[in-house]
């Protein structure tokens, strides 16, 4: 695992310091299991609560192990999030995102205003599509501000997954087989880190003929 994706905790974050130059998080695996296919995909029974922490202000490095406390961040950072989102993931993990309220914290998000970009960018798109997925059919309503498209197999890609809120929040889950990461609410450098590397791969990603049928 390439530790350069986990920085060190730190409650003061330097916006000026180059990205090259951010320390880096150290990720303590908590143990493997499959992610692949966790938990069932169940009718919602109730809804997320949002993490309570501030997009913006928060400093703190927020840890997390449990499927729960990364819904959470997810949610809080959806909510918060005024002008971006960017999903960088490997199936569009439905342990996470298919929920409904995910879809309506997305959906809220891109009625607010026609300027606003939700982008997706998935490894591997089959599975969303052959067993359904919220976001998917979300697309299919709003697709003049939210896009997905699939990673080029032709391009070296990360292993691992990722939430960008705005310019300064990340949620990352460094092992794809594990549900444990970290979230941060007020990291604008290690945001723009990672914005870069996402636009690049966006920049290379191809449209996938299986979505493309799925959203027509």
């Amino acid at each position: 695992m390439d530790n350069e994706d986990a920085p060190v905790d730190t409650d003061d974050t330097d916006d000026t310091q180059a990205p090259s130059e951010l320390a880096a998080i150290e990720f303590e695996s908590p143990g493997r299991f499959a992610v692949h296919n966790p938990e069932p995909v169940t009718p919602d029974v109730a809804q997320w609560e949002p993490a309570p922490f501030i997009l913006g202000q928060h400093e703190r490095l927020e840890r997390f192990s449990q499927p729960q406390d990364a819904r959470a961040h997810v949610l809080a950072l959806i909510q918060q999030a005024q002008r971006s989102l960017c999903l960088y993931s490997d199936d569009l993990e439905p342990w996470l995102y298919h929920h409904s309220s995910v879809q309506q914290a997305c959906t809220r998000f891109l009625l607010s205003s026609p300027r606003v970009r939700l982008r997706i960018l998935l490894r591997d798109p089959t599975r969303a599509v052959k067993d359904g997925h919220r976001l998917l059919t979300l697309s299919r309503r709003l697709s003049s501000n939210l896009h997905i498209r699939k990673l080029n197999p032709d391009y070296p890609s990360d292993e691992l997954a990722y939430l960008i809120a705005d310019d300064r929040g990340l949620l990352l889950r460094p092992e794809l087989d594990q549900q444990a990461g970290y979230a941060l609410y007020a990291d604008p450098a290690r945001v723009r880190q990672r914005q870069a590397q996402f636009d690049q791969a966006w920049d290379t990603s191809i449209t996938d003929p299986d979505l493309r049928s799925f959203l027509l």
